[in-house]
């Protein structure tokens, strides 16, 4: 870490079993307000600009129920393309992500009615 004083962590925890697949998973963001909170499942991507590429860790639980993993996937899409249209601006592109998650949603029957 540098020497600011202004940090802020987010820490992941992951419980394994025996063969070392994910049985709990926990995270703590203090600033946010959690500490130790319990996820099915986590998504963390960070950008390396030296390699131009994003660095990706996708972790669940083996207890993750199918039609959850679903709705976690089109809510992550859907935030995604929120954030694409706030870092660029591109708000003609983020609605062409927004279609492509309406797609995605209707395709799986994961609609809310």
């Amino acid at each position: 870490m540098s020497n600011n004083p202004l940090t802020s962590e987010i820490k992941i925890v992951v419980e394994l079993d025996e063969n070392r697949v994910p049985e709990k998973l926990k995270w703590t963001a203090r600033d946010g307000g959690v500490d130790g909170e319990e996820s099915k499942a986590v998504m963390l991507s960070v950008w390396d600009s030296k390699a131009q590429e994003s660095m990706r860790i996708d972790l669940w639980t083996k207890d993750m129920p199918v039609d959850e993993m679903k709705v976690f996937y089109h809510q992550t899409l859907v935030s995604m393309a929120d954030t694409f249209e706030r870092a660029t601006g591109d708000k003609k592109m983020s609605e062409t992500m927004k279609d492509f998650c309406d797609y995605f949603a209707e395709k799986l029957e994961i609609t809310k009615k």
